[in-house]
Formats: structure tokens, sequence, C-alpha cells
């Protein structure tokens, strides 16, 4: 079996220390690494909304936190833990809509609150963090079980597209897709890796290049429109991506545009699967329908890089997410194995 643990050195975009939740800023990649540090929940709310952290395993990870930074904040007036802890939840539980791992984190924190109601301060927030800790390290190690048995789907040459980023900068660890991509390449099952730029805040271009460099593997950047010309000429045999929401009858949510690549993947016959760990499983949505999509300012269409491309009175509708029906993905494979369709048994199993 391979040792996942040399895929990469540790890598999270969260760490930390002294009472102090400290935050990659995405925003500033590739051309600048800036951590921000935030010592109050306001502080982690805002990093999450304006996506300095971003990638739903990464968001829950960064709420978990965020939750011990409200215990610890020696500005909040506040006296009543309780009270700071439910208003932290509040907050950073309106940050980001469509990510089910914001809410599946909160309310596991919730849960552990509730066992240390009846201890002091310090104390409580000791053991919160030892929460928000394991929490951490458990999504390391799903990472790192999900990209085994996604790498055994590849096979030698293969050239794999990915659309927006899961690599280890949307999660606790090596990643959900990129992870797999990178298992593959360390066993010699991949070619190239082509990413598309993702349109509007190309996180394609900005932070999965970042860690395919950082990784040593092959790629090359492409734009969105051009998906459909490179399956017609045959050069790709699979698509993986990864997801913010899983319904469960199988539909996913994932960033905007991954519904039309998994349209083009299901007319040139190429597999698409979705890699994710269990706790983007919604078993509560019976279908991606019932998925709320976030939508964001128009600003982010109509400018790029701060600099308008629009002509001034033309507005921009900003959809963040689309939804790719279950009977477009060939598999979805998670940290307990892959699964393959019919979706709605198999998530039922899984999830029980």
């Amino acid at each position: 079996m391979t040792d996942l643990n040399a895929l990469v050195p540790e890598f999270s975009p969260v760490r930390f220390s002294d009472g102090r939740l400290e935050i990659l800023d995405q925003t500033l990649l590739p051309h600048k690494e800036r951590w921000i540090s935030c010592r109050s929940v306001e502080e982690v709310a805002d990093a999450i909304r304006r996506l300095a952290v971003r990638g739903a395993p990464a968001i829950g990870i960064a709420a978990a936190y965020g939750l011990v930074v409200a215990l610890l904040d020696p500005e909040d007036p506040e006296p009543d833990p309780a009270r700071r802890f439910e208003n932290a939840r509040r907050i950073l539980g309106a940050t980001r809509p469509t990510a089910v791992n914001l809410r599946w984190a909160l309310e596991q924190g919730e849960e552990a609150f509730e066992l240390l109601r009846e201890r002091p301060l310090v104390e409580m927030a000791a053991k919160l963090l030892e929460w928000a800790r394991a929490l951490h390290a458990d999504d390391v190690d799903r990472n790192r079980r999900m990209a085994e048995h996604g790498a055994e789907l590849f096979r030698e040459g293969d050239r794999v597209l990915t659309h927006c980023n899961a690599g280890a900068l949307a999660t606790g660890g090596i990643g959900t897709a990129i992870g797999v991509i990178a298992a593959a390449h360390r066993k010699g099952r991949l070619a190239a890796v082509w990413v598309d730029e993702t349109r509007p805040l190309m996180q394609g271009a900005r932070l999965t290049a970042w860690e395919m460099l950082r990784l040593g593997i092959p790629h090359r950047l492409v734009t969105d429109s051009m998906v459909g010309a490179l399956m017609s000429r045959g050069q790709v045999q699979r698509v993986i991506v990864g997801a913010d929401r899983i319904a469960r009858n199988g539909d996913a949510a994932n960033k905007i545009g991954t519904y039309t690549v998994a349209v083009l993947a299901h007319r040139h016959g190429v597999p698409f699967y979705v890699a994710a760990p269990l706790s983007t499983f919604d078993p509560r949505l019976a279908s991606g329908t019932e998925i709320p999509i976030e939508e964001r300012a128009g600003l982010e269409v109509t400018e790029l890089d701060g600099e308008r491309i629009a002509p001034v009175g033309t507005a921009g509708f900003n959809l963040a997410f689309d939804v790719t029906p279950a009977e477009l993905i060939t598999a979805i494979i998670t940290e307990e194995g892959v699964l393959v369709p019919p979706f709605g048994p198999a998530i039922a199993q899984l999830l029980n």
C-alpha cells in the first residue's frame, strides 16, 4: 500500500496557536502567502465569508476553531460562556449557506460543548480545543484514505481534468480530488492534469496550479470553455472534482461550472468522479433541488483582480455553485470506499 504520508509535507490552510486561529489568506495566492491572525469570532467569520479560507472541509475546520476563539476572546464583554458559544455558532453558521461541512462542524461542536457546561471557562476552552484539533486530525486521516481508494480508479497514462480547487487548501489534509490525483501520480498512473481556470474567482488558476507545482505534478492551465474541445480530441481520460454538499440521492453541489463539465464528460464518455468525505453528505436533503445555492456579489463577474472588465452599467449575476445530477456521476469516492450507482441505496448504507 502506498505511504500517503510521503506525498507532501504536512500542510493545512488553518492552524491554531496561542489562543488565536491563523488562516492562510487564499485571496492573495499565488502572488503572496500571508497568514491572518483571528482573535475574535467576527474575524473568523469574515475570513470564511470573503473566501480567505474556502473549501467545504476547511470551512468546517475553521468554524470548529472559531468556536474556541469565541470562548478565549479577551475583548468580548459577554461573561457567560454559553451565550458566547451560541453567539459564535450563529455568526459562523450564517457565513456560507452551501457547504454542509460548516453546519456539520457546528453541530458537532454544540454536542461537545453540552458536555462541558459545568466546567470553568479555561477548562471548557481547553477541552473544546482538544475537540477541534481531533476534528482537524480526523479530516487529515479521511483525506489519506480517500486518496488511496480513488487512486485505484486510474490507469497508467491517464490525463485527468479537475475544476476549482479541492486540495490541501480546501481541507485539513492532502485534499479530496487533489489528494486522489496526488496518490495516482505517486503510483505512476497519471500522465498530466488539466486545470480549469474556474471563473470568476480563478480558484483553478490561482490555487490548484499552485498546489500542482508544490506537489511536482505535470499540469497545464486551460480556460473553462476549452473542456469540450479537449474531450472531443480524446485528451481527457477522467474528471475528478470535490463537492460542497451531496444529497442522499447522489446529486452533488460544487463550484459553478462543474455541471457543465459533467455534461460534457457524459457526452464524450469520460468517467466523472466526485471525491468527498462523509461530512459532505446531507441525508436530510432528498435531492440536489433542495441544496441552497449561494449567490455572491456581481462585481466578482464584472471585475477581474479588482479591474473592471465589463462596461459600467452592466450588472453581473453570480451563482457560486451548481448541482450535478447523480445520473452524470460515475462514482463518488469517500474515505470508506468508492460508491457506484444507484447512489441512493449506497449512500444510505454508508451513512448507517
